[in-house]
């Protein structure tokens, strides 16, 4: 029957079936692996959240995202380990097979709520590595919401029309891919080799892994061909894969990856709003670079309409500014942006060292 033919009303019916139990489920095996995989996921936040401890506050970014990332992913895992957060929901071929035979399969709903959290954040630690502009990073993050959602409401409609929300989390997933493959390669490329070639491995081994999960849902929610124990590990070793694995290559790939030279600019609790981080790569280099809030002794400085020496500006024009930009000077000096009056007061650091590389 072709879609013009069909009748949604007669296809989905308002009738309601309330299952007292379903038939397809998980047993006691499929319920331990679901326990080792909560582990892995356990162990893995612990591990990501003490690396982060090895970095500086201001550098810390992408350990948080990915222990994020493990720690829904364990209570996702919990929760499914306890046999908990599923519905029944008929299924639209009935198998022979014993391992998948009966009317109603348990659908894991907790997850998709999950996926619905943490592909977000995955997609996060990845465009944030290549520099991608914000309005590109929330329509790619969009998309993949969009994937999910359609994901998880064709995993509950019993009837043929599953596959129609199937085919549009397709769609969505192929716009995530040229997103990822296509636009952010190039962004990376362009930063430096480091973060091209950190975001080449981490984004080809991400969205090889997303298209293998289509099939596990092709032979699950979808097409009822393998048991509920099966399917846990079939979706359990690509989690394992998706987070903790892709969240290990990551955090290597960026330990010599500096924030800021992805756009990223983090200010230390203990530096006043306009400081340059000691820790941006370079950070110090000058005479007249300090931690905090010092004063920069600059004789080298930039100027317009105005001398500086020892951060006090010449009276030759005492309301000249400073060149607010990156400074020119090959020893790491900074420039600076006259406070005020600059007639005899000293001028406080703004600016950025001379290899664009501060916060």
């Amino acid at each position: 029957m072709s879609l013009s033919q069909r009748d949604s009303i007669s296809t989905n019916p308002d009738d309601f079936h309330y299952p007292l139990h379903s038939d397809i489920n998980i047993t006691s095996h499929g319920a331990d692996w679901y326990w080792a995989v909560t582990a892995v996921m356990a162990v893995s936040t612990f591990v990501f959240i003490g690396l982060s401890y090895r970095a500086h506050r201001s550098r810390r970014i992408f350990h948080y995202i990915t222990a994020s990332i493990t720690l829904v992913a364990t209570c996702a895992y919990f929760t499914m380990a306890s046999n908990l957060g599923y519905t029944p929901i008929a299924v639209e071929f009935a198998r022979s097979d014993p391992k998948v035979a009966g009317i109603y399969r348990e659908i894991f709903y907790v997850r998709y709520i999950d996926w619905a959290i943490t592909t977000p954040l995955l997609l996060l630690d990845l465009l944030l590595t290549c520099g991608l502009p914000w309005p590109t990073i929330l329509y790619t993050i969009l998309l993949d919401e969009v994937m999910i959602v359609t994901g998880l409401v064709g995993a509950l409609v019993a009837s043929s029309y599953k596959w129609g929300y199937f085919v549009i989390a397709m769609i969505a997933l192929f716009g995530i891919f040229f997103n990822v493959a296509v636009v952010g390669r190039n962004y990376a490329n362009v930063i430096n080799r480091t973060v091209g070639r950190t975001f080449l491995l981490c984004g080809a081994w991400t969205m090889g892994l997303w298209f293998i999960y289509p099939i596990a849902w092709g032979l699950c929610e979808g097409g009822n061909v393998i048991s509920a124990d099966s399917e846990a590990v079939f979706y359990g070793v690509l989690d394992i894969l998706a987070k903790p694995v892709f969240g290990g290559l990551l955090l290597f790939g960026h330990r010599n990856i500096d924030p800021a030279t992805l756009g990223l600019h983090f200010r230390d609790y203990n530096q006043p709003p306009n400081a340059i981080s000691p820790y941006a790569a370079g950070a110090g280099a000058g005479a007249g670079a300090v931690a905090g809030a010092a004063h920069a002794h600059n004789n080298n400085a930039h100027t317009t309409g105005a001398n500086v020496n020892n951060g006090n500006a010449s009276h030759i024009n005492p309301n000249a500014n400073l060149y607010n930009g990156s400074g020119g000077n090959n020893d790491g000096s900074m420039n600076m942006v006259n406070q005020g009056t600059a007639k005899d007061g000293p001028v406080q650091p703004v600016g950025t060292h001379a290899n664009n590389s501060a916060v």
